[in-house]
């Protein structure tokens, strides 16, 4: 059996975290449930991380570098309308393929609330830096037009507040998202 480097698990543990807080919260998420998902000790994940609130905060800031990634690989060499849609269509495959991302995104926003209400800003910095990388890594290809740039992101969070809420592709909900998404459909349908 081949054992991992501390950097290896140290990623196996973000990947667990994703899942386990994604499915249960900040608050509702054990460093024990997290520790056997990664098959360690939890002696030994508070070896890799001082704590719950580091795990989290590796999760919430992977799933944040992730998304920014993501839309730089899908608008590279392309600008406006043409990047708007690569972004949008990469984002809607992830959140497909992976539930667990849009889940845990919506789970570190609810996390930010309860712990800058407790007075607690740490969560709350470094969710709006990553938030303001996506914002700036979107901009750009969007013709750095505020508007556009904010109509974009807005879908995007209604985007992930109806596939949190388990709305079925084919719902008539998705219709009014993207224009050129409906009649693509129609097209394939017709």
């Amino acid at each position: 059996m081949v054992r991992m480097s501390a950097e290896e698990r140290r990623e196996s543990v973000i990947r667990a975290a994703i899942t386990e807080f994604a499915r249960s919260g900040y608050y509702g998420t054990s460093t024990e449930t997290i520790a056997k998902r990664v098959g360690v000790s939890q002696p030994y994940l508070f070896r890799l991380f001082p704590g719950k609130k580091a795990i989290f905060l590796a999760a919430a800031e992977r799933c944040l570098r992730d998304t920014r990634e993501l839309f730089e690989k899908a608008a590279e060499g392309l600008r406006g309308e043409e990047a708007l849609h690569a972004m949008a269509e990469a984002y809607t495959r992830l959140i497909s393929e992976e539930p667990e991302r849009v889940q845990m995104q919506l789970q570190t926003y609810i996390t930010v609330a309860a712990a800058q209400a407790a007075g607690d800003h740490e969560f709350g910095e470094m969710v709006r830096k990553g938030w303001m990388e996506i914002w700036d890594t979107v901009h750009l290809p969007l013709g750095a037009d505020i508007g556009e740039t904010t109509t974009f992101l807005a879908y995007g969070m209604l985007v992930n507040t109806l596939a949190a809420m388990g709305f079925p592709p084919e719902h008539r909900v998705w219709d009014g998202l993207y224009v050129s998404a409906r009649v693509r459909r129609q097209a394939e349908d017709g």
